[in-house]
């Protein structure tokens, strides 16, 4: 209730925008013309198309995933995807970035982009972005803007129709059953898990987005004021006086972790191996549904289980976005369309396959749409909605960018 309060506001000066026009236009092309093309014009400009897409490459069930909506829209559409595989989003972000200061005006190298949070904010402020497009696509009124209103406010930035939903996430703990008992119910209270437990806890190098986050949820938990976070940075002072506990609290965390904290995991995949291999009893995820669909595709133990903590964990919402300069700017909505599509959004859901929830609304889809839902695979480690208790707000990008560097001088090695 805290954070859907938090972000009416916001909420509603997307819906505003979206019932008005008044929304942020893109650099090079005729951007507002994008939500006013028949939906019928635009599938047949984008057939025969080739959609570059860039995409976060580092677990192949989200690769392999990737592999069938490819698939599936060549199927449908006539539409070649060609999947980008990325360390870093950013990575990406820079080279439209560099694009632009080049004067390229059409055509971009990239067509899609898997892109939320600092990145979002980046592309968006710096003009990067073709759109508004999202009330072109048929598939966007199935989204569930009331009950997951982050699908129009992307880590306090209104999306302004410049992205399209295609996913939730939410931060929660995987464990070995077999090797813990009690887990711990906050932040400080897995430091003293960890003190306990030397070498059986790590998280992810930050800008991976999974130890972004864990650096994230422990700000929140531990900031003297939390809703400083929900405001741009405004001076080095007051990062400085804000960010003390975090640092304090990873000072304190970093003795007892794996490896003395000298080395962290590379990535969210890696990571989990580490539980898979017995070197960890801990691990982040940011899919409530990834320790059963692990389980099921032989990457986790059976004894593998899932906790949050109990004053709430962070959430948001991922998206697709179309550069202002794309080359297939026609094919790249037609795929951000599929990606809304109940077929799709099950097919993610499902934790055999992947284990991301859903973007929509169960009320707004048909019989068959819902069935879709209703039939797919609860998994032994999924706990249950009303389990995963309080979605915490994500702090203002401006916030992440300050910390991932200030991480970086202080434990890189």
């Amino acid at each position: 209730m805290r954070r859907r309060i938090a972000l009416l506001p916001l909420l509603a000066a997307c819906l505003t925008a979206f019932a008005t026009g008044a929304l942020g236009l893109g650099a090079a092309q005729d951007a507002q013309a994008a939500e006013e093309r028949p939906w019928s014009e635009i599938t047949d400009a984008a057939k025969g198309q080739t959609v570059y897409w860039n995409a976060w490459g580092g677990d192949e069930r989200i690769n392999a995933y990737i592999a069938w909506v490819g698939e599936r829209v060549w199927d449908d559409y006539g539409i070649m995807v060609r999947h980008v595989k990325l360390a870093d989003t950013a990575d990406a972000v820079s080279r439209v970035l560099a694009e632009r200061a080049a004067d390229k005006t059409e055509g971009g190298s990239i067509d899609l982009i898997w892109v939320n949070g600092e990145n979002f904010a980046t592309m968006k402020e710096n003009d990067l972005l073709y759109g508004p497009f999202t009330q072109a696509l048929p598939n966007f009124q199935l989204v569930d803007f009331e009950d997951k209103p982050s699908t129009l406010v992307d880590f306090t930035v209104p999306t302004d129709g410049l992205e399209a939903p295609w996913g939730m996430a939410k931060l929660n703990f995987i464990y070995d059953s077999a090797r813990v008992g009690e887990t711990p119910g906050s932040i400080p209270a897995l430091l003293d898990w960890a003190k306990a437990n030397p070498g059986r806890f790590s998280y992810p190098t930050p800008p991976d987005f999974f130890g972004t986050t864990f650096l994230k949820q422990v700000l929140i938990e531990l900031a003297p004021d939390p809703a400083f976070l929900q405001q741009p940075v405004e001076s080095d002072s007051q990062v400085e006086q804000v960010a003390h506990p975090l640092w304090e609290f990873l000072d304190a965390l970093h003795p007892h972790l794996w490896r003395g904290g000298e080395v962290f995991p590379a990535s969210g995949p890696a990571q989990r191996q580490l539980l898979d291999d017995g070197e960890l009893d801990i691990a982040i995820s940011f899919y409530p549904s990834e320790a059963s669909s692990a389980i099921a595709n032989g990457l986790l133990p059976e004894t593998a289980r899932t906790f949050v903590l109990d004053g709430g964990t962070i959430g948001n919402t991922h998206f697709v976005a179309v550069p202002f300069n794309a080359s297939a700017a026609e094919g790249a909505m037609v795929v951000a369309n599929f990606l809304m599509g109940a077929e799709a959004q099950a097919r993610k859901q499902n934790p055999e396959i992947w284990g991301d929830d859903t973007v929509l609304a169960m009320a707004k889809l048909d019989d068959a749409g819902r069935k879709l839902f209703e039939d797919l695979p609860i998994g032994v480690a999924t706990l249950a909605p009303e389990d995963l208790g309080p979605t915490l707000l994500e702090p203002h990008p401006s916030w992440m960018v300050r910390i991932e560097a200030e991480w970086q001088r202080r434990y890189a090695r």
